[in-house]
């Protein structure tokens, strides 16, 4: 099997967080979803939890954090190229995503950052390595 990872986020909205990530890529897998929790795939190994916040609390003794006052990760996408970062962000807009800041030209990376429903901040980008500073 190979390695894959599984962001679980809590939503206070699962049906709206689902038509969000779904106008961002990612696709339903419903062998990991039921009323309480979806399971967004991006690719075959990428995968983010959308959990109802009493779904969540089965997994952690913690408290939710509230994500519109304070930041704990930052969650970044890589994609082919800058086209593909303006038609991804452009659809979490419309689907009622905010933008965080500007777009960010690094010459050989190029990104956009938007936040959910829930505050959750995630960095579209894309990358031309052969632009990337050679190392001294």
């Amino acid at each position: 099997m190979q390695s894959q990872i599984f962001i679980n986020l809590p939503v206070t909205d699962l049906q709206k967080s689902v038509a969000l990530y779904t106008n961002m890529g990612f696709s339903n897998n419903p062998q990991f979803s039921d009323d309480t929790a979806k399971c967004m795939a991006w690719g075959d190994n990428i995968f983010v939890m959308l959990m109802t916040h009493e779904k969540f609390k089965n997994f952690t003794q913690k408290p939710i954090a509230n994500m519109h006052d304070s930041i704990a990760a930052l969650y970044s996408l890589s994609v082919a190229g800058i086209n593909k970062v303006h038609e991804i962000v452009t659809s979490a807009l419309a689907a009622g995503a905010t933008e965080v800041g500007e777009l960010r030209d690094y010459g050989f990376m190029q990104q956009r950052s938007i936040a959910d429903y829930d505050g959750y901040t995630w960095e579209i980008f894309c990358m031309d390595m052969s632009k990337f500073p050679p190392v001294v």
